[in-house]
């Protein structure tokens, strides 16, 4: 194996998000958990509060040299929609936003360029409010939330793939 890169995202509930992550040839690993809040080690109950500020996230581990960052950038744009400010579906709160948690300076300049182009290519009837951002502490989540779908033998939360 080649070497690893981290790259982070939120994009609403982070079940479905992992799964389609944790599919593609190259991703090495995946995990949910809490990013981008204030509060030190905290629980599914204190993120769905809405008051710590974290987003439910899922942290991909993957070869760069089977997959780019630019892949991951095109998964990431066609699994939610990142138009919808603190709300994805069903699912509204801050905790649900649409964000990239930048490993790297050359990862936040490929995530504003993916961005940019998304925004300008009009497959989107509103603006793209995804946050991109340095990433900060990733905080796992609870071992019942890691790959969720796999042990309930399921695939989807309104995500599409």
């Amino acid at each position: 194996m080649g070497a690893q890169e981290i790259a982070t995202f939120a994009a609403g509930c982070f079940w479905g998000v992992e799964a389609a992550f944790a599919e593609l040839d190259g991703v090495i690993s995946t995990r949910v958990g809490y990013t981008g809040g204030v509060v030190d080690n905290p629980t599914y109950e204190d993120v769905c509060s809405g008051s710590t500020g974290h987003a439910e996230a899922v942290e991909v581990t993957f070869d760069p040299a089977i997959i780019s960052y630019d892949h991951l950038l095109i998964r990431f744009w066609t699994m939610h929609d990142p138009t919808t400010l603190n709300r994805q579906g069903p699912d509204i709160g801050s905790q649900y936003r649409s964000a990239i948690f930048t490993h790297s300076d050359e990862q936040y300049a490929q995530a504003v360029a993916s961005r940019d182009r998304m925004d300008t290519s009009g497959r989107f009837r509103r603006p793209v409010v995804t946050e991109i951002i340095p990433a900060g502490r990733f905080w796992p989540a609870e071992e019942y939330h890691q790959q969720y779908f796999k042990k309930q033998g399921k695939n989807g939360c309104g995500v599409r793939f």
